[in-house]
């Protein structure tokens, strides 16, 4: 299966990215023959993916990155970069190939000090691979420091160097960045490309498929997760019952209290797994005995990764809240269609009995009132407003209508 078949619903995207592929191949063959470049290509070094959440914007940038890195025999007799299966595009695949990097958001923003060393290593030749690739998930998290750095090497490359960004859109990424990319933009896919997507590669029961498709409404990852994990179904079970609970102040700010300590609760179990074997390996690297004194001069190292952990769990809390939002979003927006009529876009039908409920009791502008303030507690939680003190305003909207 090559690296293009999990592309779900961006046909085109992938088109163009295998013909670009190829045309890089032939650019790395070539050079390695001491002949001549083709005269047009299809490559360029620095690329913009753009695109709703959960358009798969991650994904895509990776199987890119995999075909640019493919060595399969395949491609001396025509066949498109890409197979999935070679060395090089297992590698990349999965996060071990020695020249992909990945830069991703640990807090709130990509300082500086995180890009520093995947600069410097973009003007590197690639150590044992095709190329050079640097493949930054949250481009708009960039801050000026580190959108700086970025801009520099993405001016003046290395032959060999490519930059793949990721981000929601245009906007969010500087204008003088934006304009040394390639842009492409992926659409939302659709629920029945989800569904069969989570049935050929999950394994998932085509029902609890089309039932994960249709709640997160086309968004990829959270619906493998919906569909595989019992656990996120039981918390999302228990989001969509919160506009139940909001009904006087006290329980409008206990479902607030409830919702912010479950997003803590899973930051929490994400250290607990990651943040004690980080701590080892890191003081095994500087010389530490099993439990024993760090070598002189080695605690701002230490305190680096403390720091660095602890703005990991500040982001995972704020994507669970954000999760847990956009859940709610899609609740009211189901009320707001049986409001007006419509049975046809309901995606959450396994809580039609509470949906049908809210919907007979306020009017279409209360519901868009309330979509409103879930929309405004996002902006707050983004302006790094207090997650309780948001949700709390949030919860009292909702309760008023």
């Amino acid at each position: 299966m090559s690296v293009w078949d999990d592309l779900v619903g961006q046909e085109k995207v992938s088109e163009q990215l295998a013909a670009a592929a190829r045309d890089a191949d032939a650019l790395v063959t070539a050079a390695a023959a001491d002949t001549p470049p083709p005269e047009a290509s299809k490559m360029t070094h620095a690329w913009l993916f753009t695109g709703p959440p959960g358009a798969g914007r991650t994904q895509v940038a990776r199987a890119f990155a995999a075909a640019l890195q493919c060595v399969s025999p395949d491609r001396a007799l025509g066949g498109v970069p890409g197979c999935g299966f070679c060395d090089g595009c297992h590698t990349a695949l999965i996060g071990t190939h020695a020249d992909v990097t990945t830069i991703a958001a640990v807090g709130t923003q990509i300082l500086a000090r995180d890009m520093r060393d995947t600069v410097r290593k973009s003007f590197t030749s690639p150590a044992t691979g095709r190329w050079q690739v640097i493949l930054v998930e949250d481009a708009e998290r960039l801050n000026e420091q580190s959108a700086n750095a970025v801009l520099k090497a993405v001016e003046e490359p290395a032959p060999r160097t490519v930059w793949l960004l990721c981000a929601p859109s245009i906007e969010d990424v500087l204008p003088t960045i934006r304009s040394r990319c390639r842009h492409l933009n992926l659409r939302t896919p659709s629920v029945e490309a989800v569904a069969d997507m989570l049935v050929r590669r999950e394994g998932v029961e085509p029902e609890v498929a089309a039932a994960a498709a249709r709640a997160t409404q086309g968004h990829i990852d959270r619906a493998r997760r919906l569909a595989t994990d019992p656990a996120a179904r039981e918390r999302r079970a228990a989001v969509l019952k919160l506009p139940l609970r909001v009904e006087d102040v006290g329980g409008a700010l206990r479902a607030a209290q409830q919702l912010v300590d479950a997003a803590t609760e899973d930051a929490k179990q994400l250290a607990e797994e990651t943040d004690a074997k980080e701590t080892e390996e890191l003081k095994a690297a500087l010389g530490a005995a099993q439990g024993g004194r760090l070598p002189r001069g080695t605690a701002g190292v230490v305190k680096d990764l403390e720091d660095m952990q602890k703005r990991r769990r500040t982001r995972t809390q704020r994507d669970s809240l954000d999760v847990a939002l956009s859940d709610l979003t899609g609740f009211y927006r189901d009320v707001l269609a049986l409001q007006l009529g419509s049975r046809v876009a309901i995606a959450n039908a396994d809580a039609e009995d509470a949906l049908e409920r809210l919907a007979r009791s306020s009017t279409p502008e209360a519901t868009l009132r309330r979509i409103e303030a879930i929309a405004a507690c996002r902006e707050a939680l983004d302006r790094n407003v207090a997650p309780l003190l948001a949700v709390e305003a949030m919860t009292m909207a909702l309760r008023a209508g």
